[in-house]
Formats: C-alpha cells, sequence, structure tokens
C-alpha cells in the first residue's frame, strides 16, 4: 500500500441498534420490489434515471475496469424496434427453441412471447458487458460478474426511488446491439425497462425463499 496514491475512506459507522433499524427497513422496502410487466407510460424524471445508473456506476468490478456501458432509450421509435427484435427472438423460444420443461417452468409467471412493455414503458436500459477496454488490449477482468454486480444495485437504486422493474433477458440478444449502434468488444446482458407501474398492475403470487434455506452457518 506505501507504493500506490491512497484517500481517506468515507465511511460511516453506526451504533449496533442504528445498524439493526436500517438492515431491516432496507429487508422491508426490498421486499416490495416486484418485477412489473404493465407499465404506464407516464414519463419520469430524467435526472431520477442518472441518479440510478450513476449508483449502477459505483459497483466494485475486476481491477476497477468497470466494463459496463447503459445506453438509455426513451424515443419511440427505437423502442419499437427493440421490441419487434425482441418479439421475433421470443417467437422463435417459445414456438420451439426452448425445451418443455423450461417453458413450464415459466407457466406461472404468465410471460409469453408478446413484450408489450418494451414500448409502454417510458424508458429502457440496455445494459451491455465489455469484453475489453477501447482498445483490444485493453483487457478486462470478471465481467459477468461486475455488470451483474452493477445491474443488481440498479434494480435496487430504481426501486429505492420509486420506479418499477423488468430484467428481460431475450436469447440471443445480439440485435440489441445492432439496434442501438453498439460496438463488436460490447455484448448485451440485460435489458430493462423502467416506470411506474399501471393502474391496477397486478403480479404473480410467488414467494422467496426463506432465510433458513439460503443462509448456511459454518
Amino acid at each position: 500500500m506505501s507504493d500506490i496514491e491512497t484517500v481517506p475512506l468515507d465511511f460511516v459507522r453506526y451504533e449496533p441498534a442504528e445498524m439493526e433499524q436500517r438492515s431491516a427497513a432496507f429487508l422491508a422496502e426490498m421486499r416490495r420490489r416486484r418485477t412489473v410487466r404493465e407499465f404506464s407510460p407516464e414519463p419520469v424524471p430524467r435526472s431520477v434515471l442518472e441518479d440510478c445508473i450513476a449508483t449502477a456506476g459505483t459497483a466494485p468490478s475486476g481491477a476497477n475496469k468497470q466494463p459496463w456501458t447503459f445506453v438509455l432509450v426513451t424515443e419511440a421509435e427505437v423502442k419499437k424496434q427493440i421490441r419487434e427484435a425482441a418479439e421475433k427472438e421470443e417467437r422463435a423460444f417459445y414456438g420451439g427453441r426452448a425445451p418443455q420443461r423450461w417453458l413450464d417452468d415459466l407457466a406461472h409467471l404468465g410471460t409469453d412471447e408478446h413484450k408489450p412493455f418494451l414500448e409502454t414503458a417510458p424508458a429502457l436500459i440496455a445494459v451491455f458487458g465489455q469484453k475489453h477496454g477501447q482498445e483490444a488490449d485493453e483487457r478486462h477482468y470478471y465481467v459477468q460478474e461486475s455488470v451483474g454486480i452493477a445491474v443488481g444495485m440498479l434494480l435496487a437504486a430504481f426501486h429505492h426511488a420509486g420506479l418499477a422493474t423488468l430484467t428481460h433477458t431475450p436469447s440471443p440478444m445480439n440485435f440489441l446491439r445492432d439496434v442501438l449502434g453498439r460496438p463488436s468488444h460490447e455484448r448485451a446482458f440485460v435489458l430493462i425497462p423502467v416506470g411506474f407501474p399501471a393502474d391496477g398492475c397486478r403480479v404473480p403470487a410467488i414467494e422467496k425463499k426463506p432465510l433458513g434455506d439460503i443462509l448456511i452457518d459454518r
């Protein structure tokens, strides 16, 4: 450490009671987060979208390479192009590409090849992972892991700001790079519609695993 430049850590330490209150409050807030497929077309403040994307940009990454690009799509024509290309892939998926077991596992979510939310939602965030930097010899490390962490923080930031989201991953997603004019060293990771839920929006009755099923003490 003595040979590298450092800065003081900006860290706030809380008393145990406040730590418990803050962690419990955040858990309660995140338990209200749900995937939404019915969006209102009502626009959302640009500043909120930018703040949430900037929050995602604070995520840790391999060697601090920050191997991500967030493309904010709000133009109706571009959203239409994305929907048309996505639904083409989804028709192939639901029409024979996906094994029956996969389709059976999706059935309780009520999802199919029709993706109107890609046009209805006021904003789409296309997240790309960068295989390398602008120059091919600028290596990036743990790209999938790094981008995955950033996306998790992005979803939490949107929910905390009062917006609903959906993680959409049509396979393959090469069309996103073509529609959005991204370079060949970027690969689409996920497409996130974001906005307010439609009036009367309903979501599938699902449950998350209890803590006892996901936590192991050693």
